[in-house]
C-alpha cells in the first residue's frame, strides 16, 4: 500500500499544526485496517485528524495522519440504538435521526465535528440531568495496530469505560453505536439580564428547566464576538451596569408548533442546539464541581475586570451531570463548565493561566479538545482511573502506535 505525502496540516483555527510524512483517507473499514496494519510494519505513529475543531495538540503527527471524512452515514439501526460511521459530522448525525423518528438525548453548541473525536474528548452540551456526549455511546469498533478490529460491546464494562472517552489512544475508531431517544422537539428562549439577577436564578433555572446555559458579556462588543443572538432589545432586569450582562438560554421539550421569533424558536432537537461560531479565538474549558459553579465564575468575572480587561470574549457556563467514563471530565461529578477566551492579536496566555490557577482550586477538569495546562501527575490526581486507563491502552497498543507527545504525556 502507497500513502500519500502528508503535507502540512492546521486545525479550524489555526492554533495547532503538524507535517505529517504521510496522509490518508479511507473510505471503508476494511481499507482503514489495511492502512493502520501498513503503518505499523513501516513503524509510524498514527493519529485522526477528524474536523479539527480540538485546540489542543491531540492531532498532530509526524507519521500517518488519517481523516475519516468519507466514513459516514448511519451504518445500522437496532431500536433505539443506532450505529455511524466514525467521520460522521454531528449535524449530519442529527438531520439522520429525524428520519429515523429518533434524537441524541443531548448535543453541544457546534455541530460541524466529526462524532468520533467530539464524543471522545469529553464534548457536551447543558443540562443538569444530561450527561456528556460520551454517555450516549454503547459500543465502538476500535482498529487495532496489526489491522484487526476490537469490538467494544459493553460485555467487558470496563473496556468500554476506557473508550468512551479516550482521545484516539486506544485505536482508531471506526464506528460508534448511540443509545438515541425518541425524537422531541425543543422551545428555546433567549433573553438578556445582568449577572447578579443571573446568580440570584442560577439553581432554580438549572432545576427548570431541561437546558440552561449563559454566557457573560464583560462588555458590549462580547455579544458580538461568538456570533451570539442580538438580544439588546430583549426583556432584561435593571442594572447600573449597562455593558456587565449575560445572555440566557433555557430550552425544554415541547409539542408546541415549530416557530421562530427573534428570541424564541420551536423546532427539532438538533435544529435547536447549534450556534454560529467564527474561529477567531482560542478557548480554555474546564470542568468545576457544581458546588463550587457560582463562586468559581465570581472569581474569573473579577480576574477580567481587573487584571485582564483586553479579555473582552464571553465567559460560556453551562451544566453537565456526571457519569462513570474513566476519562471523563465528569467522571463521578456532576459539574459545571467555565469556558473563556482568548483573541487574535492579544497575548492571551497569561490570561488563560489565570483562569487554570483559580479554577485548579476547585480540582477542575479540562475538555480534552480545549487549552488546559494539565500534566501527568495532575491528570493522576484529578482521575481516579488515570492509571487502570494507561495500563490499558498500553496492553492493547504496546508500542505507543496511537500517541502522540502531547497523549503520550497525559494517557501513556
Amino acid at each position: 500500500m502507497t500513502f500519500e505525502k502528508g503535507g502540512l496540516w492546521r486545525n479550524w483555527v489555526g492554533n495547532q499544526s503538524c507535517i505529517s510524512r504521510y496522509k490518508a483517507m479511507p473510505t471503508e473499514e476494511a481499507q482503514l485496517c489495511e492502512m493502520v496494519a501498513e503503518a505499523d510494519r513501516l513503524d509510524l505513529p498514527v493519529r485522526v485528524a477528524g474536523s479539527g475543531h480540538s485546540f489542543t495538540p491531540v492531532v498532530g503527527t509526524s507519521g500517518l495522519r488519517l481523516s475519516l471524512q468519507e466514513m459516514k452515514g448511519v451504518l445500522k439501526v437496532e431500536g433505539e440504538h443506532v450505529t455511524v460511521a466514525a467521520g460522521t459530522r454531528i449535524g449530519d448525525v442529527g438531520r439522520a435521526l429525524k428520519d429515523l423518528g429518533l434524537s441524541l438525548s443531548n448535543q453541544g453548541d457546534i455541530d460541524t465535528q466529526a462524532i468520533a473525536g467530539a464524543f471522545t474528548t469529553g464534548t457536551h452540551g447543558t443540562g443538569l440531568t444530561l450527561g456528556c456526549l460520551a454517555s450516549q455511546i454503547v459500543g465502538l469498533r476500535l482498529v487495532q495496530p496489526d489491522g484487526s478490529v476490537l469490538d467494544v460491546d459493553g460485555s467487558d464494562p470496563d473496556l468500554l469505560l476506557a473508550a468512551r472517552v479516550s482521545l484516539g489512544t486506544l485505536g482508531v475508531i471506526s464506528a460508534i453505536t448511540l443509545k438515541t431517544v425518541p425524537a422531541y422537539n425543543l422551545h428555546e428562549h433567549v433573553w438578556r439580564d445582568d449577572f447578579e439577577t443571573c446568580m440570584e436564578r442560577h439553581d432554580e433555572l438549572a432545576a427548570n428547566h431541561r437546558h440552561f446555559g449563559f454566557f457573560w458579556c464583560p462588555v458590549p462588543e462580547s455579544r458580538h464576538l461568538y456570533c451570539l443572538a442580538d438580544t439588546s432589545d430583549a426583556p432584561r432586569s435593571t442594572t447600573r451596569k449597562t455593558s456587565d450582562v449575560c445572555e440566557m438560554k433555557v430550552m425544554d421539550i415541547t409539542e408546541g408548533e415549530p416557530m421562530e421569533a427573534p428570541f424564541e424558536k420551536i423546532a427539532y432537537s438538533s435544529e435547536v442546539y447549534p450556534i454560529e461560531y467564527v474561529p477567531n479565538f482560542v478557548e480554555l474549558e474546564y470542568a468545576v464541581p457544581l458546588r463550587h459553579g457560582k463562586e468559581a465564575v465570581r472569581a474569573v468575572r473579577e480576574l477580567m475586570l481587573t487584571n485582564h480587561t483586553n479579555c473582552i470574549y464571553p465567559i460560556e457556563y453551562r451544566f453537565t451531570a456526571g457519569d462513570d467514563a474513566w476519562m471523563s471530565p465528569f467522571h463521578r461529578q456532576d459539574s459545571i463548565t467555565l469556558s473563556v477566551s482568548g483573541g487574535p492579536g492579544i497575548d492571551y496566555w497569561d490570561f488563560l493561566r489565570d483562569v487554570d490557577a483559580i479554577l485548579r482550586r476547585y480540582d477542575s477538569r479540562p475538555h480534552w479538545g480545549k487549552m488546559h495546562f494539565l500534566d501527568e501527575a495532575d491528570v493522576t490526581h484529578l482521575y481516579p482511573h488515570a492509571n487502570d486507563f494507561r495500563a490499558l491502552r498500553r496492553r492493547l497498543d504496546p508500542a505507543g502506535r496511537f500517541l502522540n507527545d502531547h497523549v503520550r504525556m497525559l494517557l501513556g
